[in-house]
């Protein structure tokens, strides 16, 4: 199987993904497989990601299939998406589909353009071999 075939799988496999920035750790997100690429909601009330998100790379851990399985780490090329395109528009109603109890119902949409990122993970292709010391928590 390709990187990117392993890529594919794990990921749309994953309830959660952990994404990590460069200076921080990394960090259990919900997440969208669409199209080739993960796509998550970040900022405002929704999950936190800090960092610069305004483009670069991050890695992402997804779980193994199995308990006994060793997580896979990939390189990811950040892409956000702007409020108005055509891929926000695209994207925002499917991650809201996704979204559990949201607090604010049909207004969620408006709320995530003024406050929130909407995120393009698209794998490199690249796969970073585990290692023993990578801690997975929640904030």
């Amino acid at each position: 199987m390709t990187s990117l075939a392993r890529i594919v799988d794990a990921t749309r496999r994953a309830g959660l993904i952990w994404v990590e920035l460069p200076g921080d750790r990394p960090r259990p997100l919900w997440h969208l497989w669409h199209d080739g690429a993960a796509y998550v909601v970040t900022g405002g009330l929704e999950q936190p990601l800090p960092g610069d998100l305004t483009g670069g790379r991050a890695q992402v851990v997804t779980p193994g299939r199995a308990t006994s399985d060793q997580p896979l780490t990939w390189v990811a090329r950040l892409e956000p998406l702007l409020p108005g395109t055509a891929d926000w528009a695209e994207i925002a109603p499917l991650l809201r589909a996704k979204r559990l109890n949201a607090p604010d119902g049909e207004a969620q949409l408006q709320r995530w353009a003024r406050e929130s990122v909407l995120l393009r993970l698209v794998p490199t292709g690249a796969v970073i071999a585990p290692t023993d010391d990578l801690q997975l928590a929640w904030p």
